[in-house]
């Protein structure tokens, strides 16, 4: 548990230089996946996306692993089972659910539920990360909370979604946010000792084994219909799909999660709702509404109470 130790102490002492902001803008960009990866589903299966995202990762993120290859000599038996959580949890299991629940459930109740990430997240650096939480940190998730409901669901009371909460397609998503939440506290973990480079190569590279095995079992056939034209719009979406959303996204993520701490990152995370109503705004005409603009308000100004209260301390140790 020393490790553990020294990278919960590796970030008070650490400056913030704007680590929570790069985890704001990482998970921004997730909220454009969605855009391309429903486009996908009308082709392919969710692990066949998945798997061929994967792949498009893994001819980016090798070169980059060969670079910092001296780090895998450091490697102990807990980071590899961090990373096997981080790799075969967060990038491969969670996100063949988050793919199969947009594709079977109600894509508000799927949304909201994947915003239970932060519970799973906080419980889990408070138990294995001993990190302490910032002042006032309960009401502030509170706040960011509400301002998710108000951005998926509006004035509509809660009662009237049950039905949709109880259903394939959102036990699909309670399961990916639970992963990923568990994700984010071992990519802190693992921060505490290897560069941010090295922890994102290897969360993609170690993904496909698992997920050559799930395709496989699937037994669904490769299928694209519409020939030629077809065939490269699925190509085009899939790399933009995986470079953007993908790549990009968990740069920025793990360099901002250097100096940030893993519970207050998972709410930093809220961002990405906040990049989902632009897209529906700008690529599918939906108007922003009264109770998103105030969801927004209120995501916000929890993103900045926290992130001030973070600068505060790192400057006090």
């Amino acid at each position: 548990m020393s490790n553990v130790t020294a990278s919960t102490s590796e970030v008070r002492q650490a400056p913030l230089r704007g680590g929570f902001w790069l985890v704001v803008l990482g998970a921004a960009l997730w909220g454009v996946d969605p855009l391309f990866r429903i486009i996908l589903l009308k082709s392919m299966t969710s692990s066949q996306i998945v798997l061929l995202e994967h792949v498009v990762l893994f001819l980016a993120a090798a070169p980059v692993l060969w670079r910092h290859r001296a780090e895998l000599k450091g490697i102990r038996l807990r980071q590899a089972g961090a990373l096997m959580v981080v790799s075969w949890g967060g990038s491969a299991v969670a996100t063949i659910l988050f793919t199969k629940a947009l594709s079977s459930g109600d894509l508000n109740a799927v949304l909201l539920l994947q915003k239970l990430q932060p519970i799973f997240a906080i419980g889990l650096a408070a138990v294995i990360l001993k990190e302490r939480l910032p002042r006032n940190f309960g009401p502030l998730i509170v706040i960011a909370l509400a301002g998710t409901y108000l951005l998926t669901f509006g004035w509509t009371a809660p009662f009237g979604h049950v039905n949709s909460f109880i259903s394939v397609g959102s036990l699909l998503a309670l399961g990916a946010a639970a992963l990923w939440g568990g994700s984010t506290v071992m990519g802190r973990y693992l921060l505490g000792s290897m560069k941010y480079e090295t922890v994102t190569s290897l969360r993609f590279i170690l993904a496909l084994p698992l997920l050559f095995v799930v395709t496989a079992m699937e037994g669904a056939p490769w299928q694209v219909h519409g020939g030629l034209g077809a065939s490269s719009a699925i190509a085009i979406n899939l790399l933009l799909q995986a470079l953007l959303p993908g790549l990009l996204s968990m740069l920025l993520y793990y360099k901002g999660l250097n100096t940030t701490k893993a519970s207050v990152a998972t709410l930093a995370e809220l961002s990405f709702p906040m990049t989902g109503i632009l897209i529906n705004w700008i690529f599918f005409d939906l108007l922003v509404t009264l109770p998103q603009i105030i969801g927004f308000a209120l995501i916000w100004t929890a993103l900045f109470l926290i992130s001030k209260q973070q600068s505060r301390q790192e400057a006090l140790n």
